[in-house]
């Protein structure tokens, strides 16, 4: 007798145009399904190195997501500042490498100000410890110079070169703006997806020069101090928003945090920043988890498709069933090649699915690193991925009894009984 794979695969063979079209629906939906999951890592990996390199954030002390979303983030505004002798201490400690002052409070048309030191462009990275790279120019080296982030020199259309102003305040805070001390834009950097693309980056005196002639929040009145004054005043900052720390042994960041907690000559906080991304991603990822679950059900849509077209065909294989039956092919081989049908079917579509899934992340991937940097790199079958695989393959084992159970049933008289 004939094996009962060949028979099944030349059953599917003249039915090719309608399976084709379910192997298709399943390849789409397992594409899909492993393109979310994929997606989904990828953009949790990317979101938890958005801070790469750096060991402590440090500030005021508040709560750590509080911190991460104003120091990293540029989301909210610190309950207070950080002294700038606390700041020196700090960069004092003999296990301290380094250590980056962030000043926030400032914009630009809706885009968060960040004063800050040139160290910033070699000490922060992003992703797996990616540096950042300038696209046009170079870091600021004047006091009125900024280096703008990618989304916003896109977004407003800058070029180096161009003059801007900034704005005090941010948001509905904003009360005016600081148009006498206009800063030149001399570098844009490369996208990195991360909130550094939003970003205007001036020098921490550049800060302190533009509110020299404010106090409270507004304008003193009556006096106004022109650009070309600033440099004969002090510019040292009183106070920063946080600060990023870089430590000689990352064995020593637990010491180093308990020094800073304890500080005595203010509240300070360090936090680590892995553990609050952690803590943050856990809030938010009720959006991936919706995400899943909507390409889940496009699975289970494309499997129930299989059946449907299966059952669907029974009626018009009758025949053709009862004539197997006829030459000594017993209910359980009946059932064995109706489900055998169904997983050549569905191994076609998974098959299918994996080779669009390689080319659609190879195609996309260039795109997705340049608007959304998340590294989509070529890589082989994570074990999750694999465990997806596993349980659509399961699913599909089981939806394939159905029309098998249903073409065992069938007896042989009425197969070849005819209809009227």
């Amino acid at each position: 007798m004939v094996p009962l794979p060949l028979i099944a695969a030349r059953s599917a063979w003249n039915r090719r145009t309608t399976l084709s079209l379910v192997v298709l629906s399943i390849a789409l939906s397992v594409a899909l399904l492993l393109g979310v999951e994929r997606l989904r890592q990828d953009a949790r990996d990317g979101f938890a190195h958005s801070v790469s390199g750096t060991d402590l954030i440090v500030g005021a002390r508040t709560a750590p997501v509080q911190l991460l979303l104003n120091a990293v983030f540029r989301i909210g505004s610190a309950s207070a500042g950080m002294r700038w002798q606390s700041f020196a201490d700090l960069s004092a400690m003999p296990q301290v490498a380094w250590a980056v002052p962030l000043s926030l409070g400032d914009s630009h048309r809706g885009f968060p100000v960040l004063g800050t030191t040139p160290d910033y462009f070699d000490r922060v990275r992003h992703g797996r410890g990616t540096p950042l790279r300038f696209v046009a120019g170079q870091r600021f080296a004047h006091l009125f110079d900024a280096v703008l982030g990618a989304e916003v020199a896109e977004r407003l259309g800058y070029r180096v070169g161009q003059t801007i102003s900034l704005e005090h305040g941010s948001g509905a805070g904003i009360v005016a703006a600081h148009d006498d001390k206009p800063f030149t834009v001399t570098g844009i950097l490369a996208r990195t997806g991360t909130p550094i693309d939003r970003t205007v980056h001036v020098g921490l005196e550049a800060i302190e020069a533009i509110h020299l002639d404010w106090q409270g929040g507004a304008p003193v009145p009556g006096l106004s101090i022109p650009a070309d004054m600033v440099r004969k005043f002090d510019l040292t900052p009183k106070t920063i928003t946080a600060a990023m720390v870089g430590l000689h042994s990352r064995a020593a960041v637990f010491r180093v945090q308990r020094s800073v907690n304890a500080y005595p000559g203010e509240a300070l906080i360090a936090i680590l920043p892995g553990v609050a991304l952690d803590e943050l991603w856990s809030v938010v990822a009720v959006a991936e988890t919706t995400l899943l679950a909507i390409s889940t059900m496009v699975v289970v849509v494309g499997l129930a498709g299989l059946v449907a077209v299966i059952l669907a065909g029974l009626n018009e294989r009758r025949r053709e069933l009862a004539v197997l039956r006829a030459v000594g092919a017993s209910p359980r081989q009946v059932f064995a090649l109706l489900t055998i049908e169904g997983l050549m079917v569905t191994a076609g579509g998974l098959l299918l699915g994996l080779a669009l899934l390689v080319a659609a992340s190879a195609a996309a991937a260039p795109l997705v690193q340049a608007r959304l940097g998340i590294d989509l790199a070529l890589r082989g079958l994570s074990t999750g991925e694999l465990g997806w695989l596993a349980v659509v393959a399961g699913a599909s084992l089981l939806a394939c009894l159905i029309p098998g159970y249903r073409a065992y049933r069938l007896s042989l008289a009425d197969g070849l009984t005819p209809r009227l």
